[in-house]
């Protein structure tokens, strides 16, 4: 996802700096929360939550994920500083991922935004059904 709205009026940008908000803060956050919203991320911290775990046990926990997403995941974690990558020297070599301090800190909020999910997915299953019933009668 990228900013669509680049062009802000100088007076909105004014306004928002006056009241202490740094428009370049907007891209970091937007960074940031491409990685950590991520649907395979969310899966992963949840999973090293309890402690390291090898990338075959990771695929196979996680229904659906192919070897190249999850390498790719995987990366994304670790160049951000949210996962290690340990390698031991066996044959074959042995290969754990854990979380860092920094991915444990992601652990409480990605806790609570599961439980929401679980909380309110059936309200929002209920309003998918009333929007899709509702534009089907538009479309019709």
């Amino acid at each position: 996802m990228k900013p669509r709205h680049k062009n802000v009026p100088e007076q909105a940008l004014l306004a928002a700096v006056a009241a202490g908000h740094d428009p370049n803060n907007c891209t970091v956050v937007s960074d940031v929360l491409a990685r950590i919203g991520d649907k395979w991320t969310v899966l992963v911290v949840m999973l090293l939550q309890n402690g390291p775990r090898r990338f075959n046990e990771l695929k196979r926990m996680i229904g659906g994920i192919s070897q190249r997403m999850l390498t790719l995941t995987l990366r994304g974690l670790e160049r951000d500083g949210l996962v290690t990558r340990t390698v031991y020297p066996t044959v074959p070599p042995r290969v754990d991922y854990a979380l860092t301090d920094l991915g444990r800190s992601l652990g409480e909020p990605v806790r609570h935004l599961g439980a929401w999910a679980n909380a309110n997915a059936a309200t929002i299953m209920e309003a998918r059904r009333i929007f899709d019933t509702d534009i089907q009668h538009l479309d019709g």
